[in-house]
């Protein structure tokens, strides 16, 4: 048996360079992560326990429990799966489709893009409408797409954190219920701090993420779904390509039976429930008041410096603020300037919005009006300095 050959170890010099782990203070009003609340980082410092600790499970009931106020909903599978919410996302898709099977998916931006990547992997017949980034869908074009296309599943995302549209909801669960439809609703960016119905406006299937709305850092992406969804799963022909995202598995863990599946992130889960119990101590309402309260002052005092929003008001997401960058601007400097010097962070624009405007993130504890005056007062200060021609305005 040969000796092994061991990598050297790290010397003095080389090991000067990695000092104790530190990260710059920043004011993340992009479009996520958003900054975690003071008390969610106390909780998701806790020492760790077991995933399978009696303490622990009694948490879990916490969390589903306070997840199911926040999703306005009485379903009995509602949990926050183990990673991001691209992992929700895939686990809507991995679950709910088999191959062949017809998904009609409403794009309007960055992420109904992604639906139909995931989709057309799992080997769906995938179909899809399309609207212009900044647009939303009317409820008739929805309901003229599902009655002819007839698809098992038609998904669309609520709060769109690419164009920074709202899309009504009202009206589609009905359509769907009448055709046979299950309705898949991504609220990334709407859950725990825009309005939100699953059981009235009957979505059958939705996800989120833990970092925007919930105030937490990312790693856990909440899920809910109905009995129609529970009846669609067990009738599956096949078993769910995912492992890990397998539902029917997961249900087990998050079920009365807390039969182990895969290892919890607990200390992710201490910090959701700190999250949650944060907004259920404010109330829904008031928490989706004051979003859209400093949503209308960010809007008005943006415009009153002479700013476009790239979306009309009508569908303009209070969580997500697109501002189109003047074309006497040099939109990178700008922003790079805000988090070099004031440490704060803004968004570029994604996909086809790359480039032309800023996005602007007001989610759960950084929805506050102290964070819309000082990045207004920025906005006035500051934007000045990056003007491409001296004598140029906006």
């Amino acid at each position: 048996m040969t000796e092994a050959k061991l990598i050297p170890a790290l010397n003095k010099e080389n090991l000067s360079h990695f000092s104790k782990t530190y990260v710059p203070s920043r004011l993340l009003l992009g479009p996520g992560p958003s900054n975690a609340h003071p008390e969610v980082l106390d909780a998701l410092s806790l020492n760790p326990i077991g995933h399978l600790d009696e303490a622990y499970i009694s948490l879990m009931s916490d969390v589903q429990q306070l997840l199911r106020y926040t999703w306005q909903c009485n379903n009995r599978l509602t949990l926050p799966m183990s990673g991001t919410g691209s992992a929700a996302m895939e686990a809507s898709i991995a679950n709910f489709i088999e191959e062949g099977e017809k998904i009609l998916i409403a794009k309007k931006g960055y992420f109904g893009d992604r639906l139909v990547d995931m989709a057309t992997r799992y080997k769906a017949q995938v179909s899809f409408i399309e609207k212009p980034w900044g647009e939303a869908f009317t409820y008739e074009e929805i309901k003229y797409e599902i009655e002819t296309k007839k698809p098992a599943i038609f998904a669309i995302v609520h709060a769109e954190t690419s164009s920074g549209v709202l899309q009504p909801l009202d009206g589609i669960g009905d359509i769907c219920r009448k055709n046979n439809c299950l309705f898949l609703v991504d609220a990334v960016t709407s859950l725990g701090a825009l309005e939100l119905l699953i059981d009235e406006w009957k979505i059958d299937l939705a996800y989120s993420c833990s970092q925007k709305g919930l105030s937490c850092p990312p790693g856990l992406s909440p899920f809910t779904m109905n009995k129609r969804a529970e009846e669609k799963l067990s009738s599956r022909k096949t078993k769910v390509p995912n492992w890990y995202l397998d539902l029917s598995l997961l249900n087990k863990y998050w079920g009365s039976d807390r039969i182990y599946h895969h290892t919890a992130p607990v200390n992710m889960n201490f910090a959701i429930r700190e999250g949650l119990r944060l907004i259920a101590n404010e109330g829904l309402e008031n928490v989706w008041k004051r979003h859209n309260t400093n949503a209308k002052k960010l809007w008005k005092g943006l415009e009153s410096l002479g700013m476009e929003l790239h979306v009309s008001e009508d569908y303009r997401l209070p969580t997500l603020t697109t501002v189109k960058i003047p074309p006497a601007v040099d939109g990178d400097g700008f922003k790079n300037h805000l988090l070099r010097n004031f440490g704060i962070e803004i968004g570029n624009g994604l996909g086809e919005l790359s480039g032309k405007v800023w996005r602007v993130g007001l989610m759960g504890f950084n929805s506050c009006e102290e964070n819309v005056d000082r990045l207004l007062n920025l906005f006035d200060t500051e934007l000045k300095k990056f003007s491409i021609f001296e004598s140029s305005t906006f």
